[in-house]
């Protein structure tokens, strides 16, 4: 098959090229290479033919990994090369938003970390935070699947500190030197640039089968977690494995959680398509309007610890970035709190040059010989010089809170004047000194480090799919079929057989139910039996649906409230100060965005109401929930505006909330038509499947102080309530969105 794909494609090529008559081709022909050429071996750009670009050379053993060594040549070229493959252009880099805020300590860790941000109670440091895509370009859209960048920069008194992590636990690799070639086969495919920040392509799921490894993480990819509702309702993780080191010169290994405190939530992929469409900046304008708002983004900050005795008593190697720690063998310890409470400025400034650096730590903080680690260290400040220049520490949003001083001189855009005629060290002024420990200098922790100079991955490090199983065994029936839906449409977009039929046996590795599931809707060989068993086990909070606030809240849900000519208006106004009260954001759509007047209302006594926008201009994408008052008339004119169905019959199937009081109710009902929902026919509220309905209601029905509760008999209490679930996952799983069209 192999070598049938790689004849038709010579084939293709050679019928495309010119022939020799034509002077410039010729002219190009001398510095044309053969992709598909399987007599040529990967060389160097010196010409030296490479054994392995896999594995980056280490000092490791058999049962241990070591650190890097940076005398490995190939792989500084390859990350060097990576690194420089974008010149700086005018607007080109990756898509991002960032908003500014603190970072506040609760709890002490001083029995783990000398680091003053993690142990000073009564600091407030500040922080900046970006949030971006990872395979699309800055001109793509927000609600793309795909992992989500969570970097933060604490500006911390002892200088800058750095978690550059995703909202994803995991990665696809485990070293560094593999990372030229995973985004290589994420981003569009190089023959014509297609397609634009997606992963469903061939060449992204031949690397996923091609590499075991990534089976973990592209299991993450495919859950929800690739499209989230907001950046303000999704996780943050440090991902990379990091040390912690107290006064006492103890060390422990660390990784570093940030869980939002409105939950973590996510679209269904109908409604994340359409918005990348509609709205494809839905995500920064959300962070925008959230924090505009004085709703400040919230998330608990955690840190899971192991003492250095106890690196090896894992199954798995906790220096592996391809694996998460499990909650039950480590807990989280949350002790601190990350708030996002100012917008930039100038997004340029501010957000486009706001850089990261793995390597970015302060005293009490260490790096660890992940071998991912290692890499990233070296690659994002090579990185940051290509794209912004020696000097881009000088910039202001990069510059540390407290002072600078070394011997660094001169390049592009200095900022800095230094006077004196010291800019080396040691001088005869005993000028600038390096800082001893007790002056808050960073100590390296003395690792002892054994083992022979090789290209090796300890043998902890050669399994691949305990963990795979843990987190789908660990998720909801909806969370995986979402999964299977998902993989069903990435697959669908891989027209090369050998690459969805592979990836029908690498899911085999995982689960037999879902290769099944996923092989036949894609056209691959069902498996009847199971390549390895489902161990079985589950672990805590790897299910989003773990993640509900404590308490029910609707603060920030953006809810739609369709009205028209002769508009029930108590039912109006008090739902909508209702959801005022209650946090959250409505905005009134109707027909046109022209003064709408209530039943009874003259149109001669100046008051109405000018929707925020009108039915065309928005779609049910862009609210968590809708709601339609009663009124005859109101009612009879949304029945002849098809949109107006459509927006009901979109927000049902994407699983929202849907209220409806009056008149409304019938409208709600006829436009789903579907058998097993119930609806109001009298004063008693009826939740069915977060339709919530209510027939007949006075004005005491609505009331500014709400009790959410599920089951509740008050239609606000009861349908707030619906809102706070975020979706209604009963409605999907009784197959009823499935067959409403949308």
């Amino acid at each position: 098959m192999a070598s049938q794909i790689l004849s038709t494609a010579t084939e293709t090529v050679q019928k495309v090229m010119p022939g020799e008559h034509d002077a410039k081709f010729a002219q190009m022909a001398a510095n044309t290479k053969d992709s598909y050429d399987t007599k040529a071996r990967i060389t160097s750009d010196w010409g030296t033919k490479q054994t392995n670009t896999d594995d980056w050379l280490t000092v490791s053993t058999e049962d241990k990994n070591g650190p890097s060594l940076l005398e490995d040549g190939f792989a500084r070229e390859k990350i060097h090369r990576f690194d420089h493959e974008r010149i700086p252009e005018r607007v080109v880099h990756a898509r991002g938003a960032a908003a500014f805020g603190k970072f506040t300590l609760f709890e002490s860790a001083e029995d783990v970390t000398s680091a003053g941000v993690l142990t000073d109670t009564k600091r407030e440091t500040p922080v900046a935070l970006r949030f971006s895509t990872v395979l699309g370009s800055r001109g793509s859209a927000d609600t793309v699947r795909d992992v989500r960048g969570f970097a933060v920069k604490f500006y911390t008194e002892e200088g800058n500190w750095d978690i550059v992590g995703n909202n994803i636990p995991v990665f696809f690799i485990q070293d560094s030197m593999k990372f030229p070639d995973v985004i290589h086969a994420g981003k569009p495919e190089p023959d014509n640039e297609v397609p634009q920040a997606q992963t469903a392509h061939n060449n992204f799921w031949d690397f996923q089968y091609l590499h075991p490894e990534a089976t973990h993480m592209f299991l993450w990819t495919q859950s929800d977690r690739a499209i989230p509702r907001s950046y303000r309702m999704m996780q943050g993780f440090g991902v990379n494995t990091y040390t912690l080191i107290n006064a006492k010169g103890e060390r422990n290994f660390v990784k570093f959680h940030f869980t939002p405190e409105l939950g973590v939530h996510s679209f269904v992929w109908d409604e994340a398509l359409k918005l990348a469409g509609q709205d494809p900046d839905f995500h920064r304008k959300d962070l925008e309007e959230a924090i505009s708002a004085g709703a400040f983004p919230k998330w608990k900050f955690g840190i899971q610890v192991i003492p250095e005795a106890q690196e090896q008593d894992f199954e798995f190697d906790i220096l592996d970035a391809t694996k998460l720690w499990p909650e039950e063998l480590i807990p989280i310890r949350y002790i601190g709190q990350l708030e996002l409470n100012r917008m930039p400025d100038e997004y340029f400034t501010q957000v486009e040059q706001l850089a990261f650096c793995t390597s970015h730590i302060v005293p009490g903080i260490g790096l660890s010989d992940d071998p991912l680690l290692q890499g990233r260290n070296f690659s994002y400040q090579d990185t940051q010089l290509s794209r912004l220049g020696v000097n881009f520490e000088e910039l202001p949003v990069n510059k540390p809170v407290c002072p600078v001083m070394n011997n660094n001189r001169d390049g592009a855009m200095r900022h800095t004047i230094t006077k004196g005629k010291a800019n080396y060290w040691p001088n005869r002024f005993e000028a600038h000194p390096p800082a001893t420990a007790q002056e808050g200098g960073y100590v390296d922790y003395p690792e002892k480090v054994a083992g022979i100079k090789t290209r090796l991955k300890s043998k902890k490090f050669r399994e691949h799919f305990n963990q795979a199983q843990l987190f789908y065994n660990s998720l909801s029936p909806p969370e995986k079929a979402h999964i299977v839906a998902a993989l069903g449409f990435e697959l669908d977009h891989c027209e090369d057989p050998v690459v969805y039929k592979r990836m029908a046996d690498r899911l085999n590795d995982i689960d037999l139910d879902l290769a099944q599931q996923v092989a036949e809707m894609v056209g691959a060989d069902v498996p009847s039996e199971a390549k390895r068993p489902n161990h079985g086990k589950k672990a805590k909070g790897l299910s989003q649906l773990e993640y509900m606030p404590a308490e029910p809240t609707i603060a920030t849900r953006r809810v739609a409230i369709i009205i028209a000519e002769g508009y029930d208006a108590i039912a109006y106004n008090g739902v909508k100060a209702a959801l005022t009260a209650s946090g959250a954001v409505p905005f009134t759509i109707g027909p046109k965005r022209n003064t709408i007047f209530a039943a009874g209302e003259s149109k001669s006594s100046g008051k109405g109401v000018v929707p925020d926008h009108h039915l065309e201009g928005m779609r049910s994408t862009m609210f968590d929930s809708i709601f339609v008052p009663g009124g005859a008339d109101a009612i009879a004119t949304l029945r002849k505006n098809g949109r107006a169905l459509h927006w009901v019959r979109e927000a049902f199937g994407h699983l929202k909330a849907i209220g409806a009081t009056g008149e409304a109710v019938a409208f709600v009902r006829d436009a789903c038509q579907l058998p097993g929902v119930s609806f109001s026919t009298s004063g008693e509220v009826v939740d069915s499947y977060g339709v919530v309905t209510a027939s007949q209601v006075h004005p005491e029905s609505f009331k500014e102080a709400v009790k959410m509760a599920k089951g509740a008999k008050d239609f606000v209490d009861s349908y707030f309530f619906a809102i706070s679930q975020h979706k209604n996952f009963d409605r999907e799983m009784e197959g009823f969105s499935a067959m409403v069209a949308y």
